[in-house]
């Protein structure tokens, strides 16, 4: 059983920064992808940022240029440094993983920006 947890998150002004960690209770080297996604209140939970096994990472539109994934093998993370945040970009943002065809979640971390 995969654990993740999530830590980072905060209250930040708009133009502001965050990085947000996803500790695995496992070597993440035996991962397949890893991620975050992020659900604000009302709204439909969204992909935000996936990274695979080889590296490669895919973005959200709206993020794009301001995001940046990453996974870190030896420290069993994946991080999400977050960049000129946007009051839209609040919400709950959760990491995943996925493992022999199973999915885990963490538990989530909040992140809200004021304007």
């Amino acid at each position: 059983q995969v654990q993740l947890v999530e830590s980072g998150g905060g209250l930040v002004q708009a133009g502001g920064s965050l990085r947000l960690s996803c500790a695995a209770s496992e070597s993440v080297s035996s991962f397949n992808d890893m991620g975050w996604y992020r659900q604000a209140p009302g709204k439909q939970r969204e992909m935000v940022a996936i990274i695979t096994s080889r590296g490669h990472t895919n973005y959200v539109d709206s993020v794009k240029g301001r995001f940046t994934i990453s996974r870190d093998n030896a420290e069993n993370t994946v991080y999400l440094e977050m960049n000129s945040l946007k009051p839209e970009d609040t919400g709950v943002y959760s990491c995943y993983t996925v493992k022999a065809f199973r999915t885990y979640w963490g538990q989530g971390t909040q992140v809200t920006v004021s304007s």
